[in-house]
């Protein structure tokens, strides 16, 4: 742990000599334009399809994975868990929902779809987080940087319903929470936001308000940043939207229209597209659930508890070695695993692939690879289980097994933590193709087979 903490301490320091001078930038930026409010406007969302030639490299995903298993480590640092339960199965009606991409084909390893913002509403790509509460795209005029994005920055003075909001508002005295850091006051009142993330990714702006058009509706008064100074691993996207349980996540306000919940299917990487999040709830799946634990050092993420993880049927002996802590991320990548479960899966796995294909050694984080395309490793590839407590599962195909890193090297997908205490994580190289519906309101997640491709 204290490794952890050194280096966040390093990361924190680092950022801070960047984001000061941003928010002193900005602070004094008294050209600021101004939007009146007038009318709400409803879109439907659309999505690119997924692959191009600019996809991301393994490596450049997972470093940025590293960084962020530390980052939620360092959140959950010390904390005590206490469980909520929930059972059955439920068909949601009140839904809205909206394509998920890979995110390779814009730079990123996570997932992403489109949402509109503004009347008349501009749409912008976005990267879908579990891990994170705050959203925000970036925004002109750019005071300090903005990255290369797909389509074009955000412009709030073309938008009849933006405002930004003041350093005396709720929704500013909530950034603390939603972001880890407190909101600052421009010399004009204005609530400035500063985010930051576990690879020292960061974004800093004006706390705003706008429309949102996600889906088909139309929601106004949407709580979001406005990115003047956004630095850091964000591809190409136009920003992040923050599915955690904090009150200025995107779930949290729409929960006033619908369900407090909301479900997603991440496609299969090669596919692209074919995926979905819907707000308000799941697709009506014969759902199989698992009491979501709330952790008081960080109650915004999604944890649950693992039971068992078994090869073939058979489960891995490794008596009580699993954790009770386990996160449940769209954004971290490979899924980690306490240091005996994890080797104890990869000996199981390996003594069997290794019988046709040859062991090559590691792969940046990843330990044991392979002489052999997916196509040809996969063929022999036993089934893996992962059990929830509450007897929900994750049926693992060779799609969510192993990685072909390049051409004719392939890995298994998962990592071993540095030490028992370390918090586990299901990424979403696990998680695709499968439906999991995140019931907030209930305490519970659930899962369902064949949701996407």
């Amino acid at each position: 742990m204290k490794s952890i903490l050194h280096f966040y301490c390093i990361a924190a320091i680092l950022i801070a000599c960047s984001t000061s001078y941003a928010i002193r930038h900005i602070q004094n930026d008294e050209s600021s334009f101004k939007i009146s409010s007038s009318s709400s406007l409803q879109l439907p969302l659309y999505h690119p399809s997924g692959g191009g030639p600019q996809e991301v490299s393994p490596v450049a995903v997972f470093d940025s994975d590293e960084a962020r298993v530390k980052f939620l480590n360092f959140r959950l640092s010390g904390s005590k868990s206490s469980n909520t339960s929930g059972s059955g199965s439920e068909t949601y009606v009140e839904t809205v929902g909206a394509p998920v991409n890979s995110g390779r084909s814009i730079g990123v390893g996570n997932y992403y779809t489109k949402i509109g913002i503004g009347t008349p509403a501009s749409y912008h790509l976005v990267v879908i987080d579990t891990g994170s509460s705050f959203s925000w795209i970036q925004c002109q005029p750019c005071a300090i940087y903005c990255h290369n994005q797909e389509g074009t920055v955000f412009e709030p003075s073309a938008s009849a319903t933006y405002r930004r909001l003041s350093c005396d508002s709720g929704q500013c005295s909530s950034l603390q929470k939603a972001t880890l850091n407190n909101g600052v006051c421009t010399t004009s009142n204005g609530c400035l936001y500063t985010a930051t993330y576990g690879d020292r990714s960061y974004s800093i702006g004006y706390l705003s308000e706008d429309s949102l058009a996600f889906g088909g509706e139309s929601q106004p008064g949407f709580v979001f940043g406005c990115g003047q100074d956004n630095e850091g691993l964000f591809g190409r996207s136009a920003g992040l939207l923050g599915l955690a349980k904090n009150e200025l996540s995107l779930i949290s306000q729409l929960s006033n229209r619908y369900d407090y919940a909301f479900s997603y299917c991440l496609p299969t990487a090669d596919n692209g597209g074919g995926g979905v999040l819907s707000i308000g709830g799941g697709s009506g799946r014969d759902y199989k659930f698992t009491p979501m634990i709330t952790d008081s050092k960080d109650p915004t993420l999604y944890l649950l508890k693992i039971s068992a993880i078994t090869v073939s049927g058979s489960p891995l002996s490794v008596g009580d070695a699993y954790n009770g802590r386990t996160i449940l991320d769209s954004g971290t990548v490979i899924t980690r695993l306490p240091p005996a479960v994890y080797s104890a899966l990869r000996a199981q796995l390996v003594k069997i692939i290794s019988t046709k294909f040859e062991s090559i050694g590691a792969y940046s984080i990843l330990d044991a690879c392979f002489s052999g395309t997916f196509e040809e490793v996969s063929s022999v590839v036993p089934p893996v289980q992962i059990i929830f407590n509450g007897g929900a599962d994750l049926n693992l195909s060779p799609r969510n097994i192993i990685y072909e890193v390049k051409t004719g090297i392939t890995c298994l997908s998962f990592a071993g933590n540095s030490n028992a205490d370390e918090v586990t994580i299901i990424g979403n190289q696990q998680q695709q193709t499968f439906d999991i519906v995140y019931d907030i309101a209930n305490s519970r997640i659930g899962f369902a087979d064949g949701g996407c491709q």
